[in-house]
């Protein structure tokens, strides 16, 4: 029986992907390893996304040459790094038996089984991407459904548009087959997926109408989420559905990127800081209990102290319970790197800083002020630092460590009473 080892880089629609390639896998009568010294095939699924995200999956690879000299290995790169530098990657990268693109991921399993026989591989390359049956991991209490694929926005500093192509949506009837699926695994919390989630448009049923039906399905499934929307496609119909339907989280990321409306425009974002903050005042407006995420960009090209300022007001104005914050990393391939008034290292880095430490003092004061209430809390393990607690998440994706009046199974829905705020960690007991 041949072994397979995959590691994962990058964002939650590869982790779905890589989800799905090793249930394929096991599918066909292959052993997961543990290592990937004990493997036969081994799949490095790539990021990126930045330039970081590759230099540590070059880092990666030469740790697997050592491996290769000892044992009979097949080593397999796929992903948007795979995508970005096609064959031309093997000339640095010898170690690498094949390259396999994005839309090639599933077809890996071809790759696998001819190499259990000591053939070569043949498959037909795919133009166009194809979305797995099920991402699902068994056991797994969260489960990602990628919904759509692709971007067709072409922000100036992003790759995404040009290693994972234009936006494609996924058929209607395979999501909510798999959204039954789930339910019928007593899977919690679900997350519907996508570059550019909120633009799904299958043969014109959009983002709203798509919710509205996944919800309905959903009887042990108590939560749904969805990443990454757009804020230029966040209509009233959805901020709707958000507000009526009990099983969509009261928890929303929505990207911001900057608080300046000059380098929203030459980030090519397509809306101004004016108009994002009004489509927050209209969603909380809605739904008075929402708590929001935010990606924020600081560094980019051209960005003054004014503009930085500006974020940091917004970040202040909406008060986000979690950011996901880093400094603007040149791409090669995109606009961005060749536009005027570059940023040195060291005043992105001191920018970041700042704004890393405003925006957690910012969200502890919030969260501080949350504190309080009976809520239902999603268990996920039992607390490392003591077993009569354990850990687990709400609806707003905050997590609690609480004391336990009753055993809880890992995956069980139980109410807790939330005491204090521990860092970024509520400490709160079971009712």
């Amino acid at each position: 029986m041949s072994s397979f080892y995959i590691e994962t880089y990058g964002c939650q629609m590869n982790t779905a992907e890589s989800d799905a390639l090793e249930a394929l896998l096991l599918g066909a009568g292959m052993k997961k390893a543990e290592r990937p010294q004990d493997c036969d095939v081994a799949i490095i699924n790539t990021c990126s996304v930045r330039q970081s995200a590759e230099n540590r999956i070059w880092g990666r690879l030469g740790s697997y040459t050592p491996i290769k000299r000892q044992k009979k290995m097949t080593l397999i790169l796929t992903g948007c790094m795979a995508q970005r530098l096609g064959e031309d990657i093997k000339k640095s990268a010898p170690q690498l038996d094949y390259v396999v693109s994005v839309n090639d991921k599933m077809k890996i399993l071809e790759i696998a089984r001819a190499v259990q026989k000591d053939e070569k591989p043949e498959y037909e390359h795919s133009e166009n991407y194809d979305f797995a049956s099920s991402y699902y991991r068994e056991g797994e209490f969260s489960s990602f459904v990628p919904i759509m694929n692709g971007c067709n926005n072409f922000c100036s500093y992003c790759i995404v548009p040009y290693v994972r192509g234009r936006e494609v949506s996924r058929d209607v009837e395979s999501i909510l087959n798999e959204v039954r699926y789930l339910d019928s695994k007593n899977v919690k919390e679900i997350t519907l997926l996508g570059q550019n989630v909120n633009s799904y448009n299958y043969n014109g049923i959009r983002f709203p109408e798509l919710l509205k039906k996944v919800a309905s399905l959903c009887s042990n499934i108590q939560w749904i989420r969805f990443e990454s929307p757009h804020p230029k496609d966040f209509s009233d119909e959805l901020i709707e559905v958000i507000k009526t339907e009990k099983k969509v989280a009261k928890h929303i990321h929505v990207p911001m990127q900057s608080g300046s409306t000059k380098i929203l425009k030459d980030m090519n974002r397509r809306y101004t800081a004016e108009q994002y903050l009004s489509l927050i005042d209209r969603i909380r407006k809605e739904i008075p209990e929402i708590t929001f995420a935010v990606d924020v960009m600081v560094g980019f090209p051209g960005e003054t102290e004014e503009d930085f300022n500006d974020t940091i007001k917004a970040l202040d104005t909406v008060g986000y319970i979690e950011a996901y914050m880093y400094y603007w990393n040149p791409r090669e391939g995109t606009r961005a790197v060749t536009m005027d008034g570059q940023l040195s290292e060291k005043e992105k880095q001191e920018r970041l800083q700042k704004l890393i430490d405003f925006q957690l003092k910012k969200a502890a004061g919030i969260k501080e002020k949350r504190a309080g209430g009976i809520q239902d809390v999603l268990a996920l393990s039992v607390s490392r630092d003591n077993s009569s607690q354990m850990l687990g998440r709400n609806e707003h994706n905050e997590m609690v460590v609480f004391d336990l009046i009753k055993p809880v199974e890992p995956g069980s829905m139980t109410q807790v009473e939330f005491l204090y705020l521990n860092g970024n960690t509520y400490v709160g007991r079971q009712v």
